[in-house]
């Protein structure tokens, strides 16, 4: 029999608890013996769970129980996480974690911890998907060229009702706040930081890169409006938020952000809280995943396969998938360097000459225009919808800058890279 802890009896951590208990017959089928919920870590004693387990509020009852297999660590956050995951590694404990900004900060440190330990980490990113393990493990013959994926179900919820029913986004905000879909300070998705973390580990797995949020390009969807809608529509795309990882040359480049791409693709039909991830192997070409990005069930279902998987084999890989370096250390590429194609939202005076003034500062930031519609805003203003040509990521800003302090420009730019 195998017994687990649960540090952290939160929405995932019941449902882990209650997926073992009402599954346990074809789990332990699959496992090969028993998988029983010995005790869990809580904040609130009082708060009743329904669960039939031991529940303390000390997180060293489960740490130092000699008869705990395997630590669950479901707590959040990154700091005290780490400090909890370190010690259970310390004491020999298998690990299963959910905390995908645990992962983005101490992946590395965390698979030297883990030589010779069990840990897994399924559920991190797009919950339900089995993600990792297709990249870790089902997709190890490949030189993975890119990674693209939707990973925030918030931000596609908000971005598929915006795009369907013409809500705006505050109130679109705001509705997803009511159904739990977004919290109280939605920053944290809506800005893009929950992606970024899911994206860190995934091309820690396809390409050994270590890098922190802080290393890479991350925006949200927070300036995206109808109007930029209607412009993806008009021109045959759709807006997702979206983390993109690709391999050019020895560099990789890491960006989350809101991207205008083909209504053809495939990923782009993904809509409401669902995620979809794209791969693409050198030899198996593209793969697909879809699925359940959160929820506790979905979650759940990905840490309860992790621990299945401990339970049949133990420790089996190394945790990211690799023990020496990968295709000769790839390094991360800078930000600045990034090529793409750009859609601008430009606010200008409606006054004659300000379009032949705005073409010229492209001409002049070597920016070739691609299309251009101009919108009427109000009485004294008009949007100018730009898409240009591929450009360098140093020049698109160096250009929004440029227009900002044009006295005939009304507000920064809004931006959104077309993939």
């Amino acid at each position: 029999m195998l017994k687990v802890g649960i540090i952290g009896v939160g929405t995932v951590g019941v449902s882990v608890a209650q997926i073992l208990k009402e599954n346990a017959d074809v789990i332990s089928a699959r496992a090969g013996r028993d998988i029983v919920v010995k005790s869990g870590v809580v904040r609130n004693l009082n708060k009743d769970r329904g669960l039939d387990i031991t529940l303390t509020d000390n997180v060293d009852d489960v740490l130092n129980d000699d008869e705990i297999d395997i630590v669950v660590e479901l707590m959040g956050g990154v700091d005290e996480p780490y400090q909890v995951v370190k010690k259970a590694l310390q004491n020999g404990k298998a690990v299963v974690t959910a905390n995908k900004a645990l992962l983005a900060y101490h992946r590395y440190e965390l698979q030297d911890m883990a030589k010779d330990i069990a840990f897994e980490y399924e559920a991190s990113v797009a919950g339900g998907i089995p993600i990792i393990n297709a990249l870790r493990d089902g997709l190890s013959a490949n030189h993975i060229e890119s990674i693209m994926g939707i990973m925030n179900g918030t931000c596609n919820y908000m971005l598929t009702k915006m795009s369907q029913e013409g809500v705006a986004y505050d109130d679109i905000l705001k509705e997803s706040q009511e159904l739990g879909y977004a919290e109280a300070d939605p920053t944290f998705d809506v800005g893009g930081f929950d992606a970024a973390h899911k994206l860190l580990i995934l091309a820690s797995i396809a390409y050994g890169i270590d890098a922190k949020p802080e290393d890479i390009l991350i925006e949200g969807i927070e300036n995206v409006s109808q109007e930029d809608i209607s412009f993806a529509k008009e021109f045959g795309y759709a807006i997702k938020l979206l983390g993109i990882a690709k391999k050019d040359g020895n560099e990789v480049e890491l960006r989350v952000h809101a991207c205008l791409i083909s209504q053809d693709e495939m990923i782009a039909k993904i809509d409401g809280v669902m995620n979809g991830i794209s791969v693409v192997g050198d030899k198996v070409g593209e793969t697909l995943y879809y699925g359940a990005g959160a929820g506790g069930d979905a979650t759940a279902s990905a840490v309860v396969a992790n621990i299945i998987d401990i339970a049949r084999s133990g420790k089996s890989t190394p945790m990211l998938g690799f023990d020496r370096p990968m295709e000769g250390k790839l390094t991360l590429k800078s930000s600045d360097e990034i090529s793409s194609k750009y859609y601008l939202r430009i606010n200008v005076s409606d006054k004659t000459g300000v379009l032949a003034r705005i073409t010229k500062k492209f001409e002049d930031n070597n920016i070739s225009v691609e299309t251009m519609l101009q919108r009427p805003a109000d009485e004294n203003s008009a949007n100018l919808l730009i898409s240009t040509h591929v450009a360098k990521e140093k020049d698109i800003q160096a250009m929004i800058q440029t227009l900002q302090n044009a006295e005939f420009v009304n507000s920064k730019p809004v931006m959104i890279r077309i993939v």
